[in-house]
């Protein structure tokens, strides 16, 4: 079934326009798609309908004969609400089209989803990303992504629009479980780049020149090399919010927890993480783990 591939254009529906979304959303309206939008805050997507894309009034209006959905949101109890709660994208969707989340989510909702969209006769693939607002305005996003090869291959134009690496990862939910592995090995990174910049303010060193001399070498990172230097800044605007991290390590623990399995890195980085969000800073980026380390009898207790 070619009916729609990369050169044919689609009728897609998005939902969800935050910090990610209007720049994936951005990039499938200038690849020449038809849009239509739905954002619990419509003045969000007030750029893109400039721009040519529909505001609809609900996710099942959105999702109305589109081709192809993506929900970007932001918990899984608001994957739910907009997938199959009342006027949720599932009721709207017709049969033979393709539901693609991008919100990082529970691997059992996933799963729910996927044999849900079956019944209707939709495909489905959860397809949460990585690479922060950096990489959602570049189209750089990495997708890593959970359902059949039908969906698979009907999704991958599109994703190819918005990202530079597209992950096959299994079936429904492995998606979603890989991305539990990415914000593991984050969040534990974070931890390890925040203490060594301050260790290097605290020695008296150069921050900046600390990051140029090893950002390079093997104890560098994503995180050293795109957030140190905000962290140098005391810029703490979020490519990626707080709220979100300690949404995501909650549910990497839980998983964990369900396994069997014992991680104590991830555990203390979700401690450091709620505390933070206990204490406020919930929409700052999570470079701002600097914060706990500067007062750790404030944050650590």
């Amino acid at each position: 079934d070619n009916s729609f591939g990369s050169a044919a254009m689609a009728k897609i529906a998005w939902v969800g326009v935050g910090v990610m979304g209007r720049h994936m959303a951005s990039h499938l309206l200038e690849a020449g798609h038809q849009l239509s939008l739905f954002s619990r805050t419509p003045s969000k997507c007030e750029p893109l309908v400039q721009r040519g894309a529909q505001l609809a009034n609900s996710p099942r209006e959105a999702a109305h004969e589109a081709d192809i959905v993506f929900t970007m949101v932001g918990t899984p109890s608001d994957v739910e609400k907009v997938t199959t709660g009342q006027d949720g994208v599932l009721s709207g969707m017709k049969p033979g089209s393709l539901f693609v989340d991008c919100t990082t989510s529970k691997p059992s909702l996933a799963v729910q989803l996927a044999a849900c969209a079956a019944v209707q006769g939709v495909l489905a693939l959860d397809a949460p990303v990585s690479g922060g607002d950096v990489g959602a305005r570049a189209g750089t996003l990495s997708f890593m992504c959970g359902g059949s090869e039908a969906a698979m291959s009907r999704a991958r134009p599109f994703l190819n629009v918005m990202g530079s690496k597209i992950s096959h990862m299994g079936g429904p939910g492995t998606g979603q479980h890989t991305k539990m592995c990415n914000q593991i090995l984050a969040c534990s990174n974070m931890i390890g780049m925040v203490e060594s910049l301050l260790y290097a303010h605290t020695a008296g060193l150069d921050a900046d020149a600390v990051i140029g001399a090893i950002g390079a070498g093997a104890a560098g990172s994503w995180a050293m090399n795109n957030l140190g230097p905000r962290v140098v800044r005391r810029d703490f605007e979020p490519g990626f919010m707080i709220e979100h991290m300690a949404k995501d390590l909650g549910m990497a623990l839980e998983e964990a927890d369900r396994m069997g399995l014992n991680l104590p890195g991830l555990e203390l980085a979700h401690r450091l993480y709620a505390s933070l969000l206990k204490h406020g800073h919930g929409r700052a980026g999570t470079q701002s783990l600097i914060l706990a380390l500067e007062d750790t009898a404030k944050y650590m207790n």
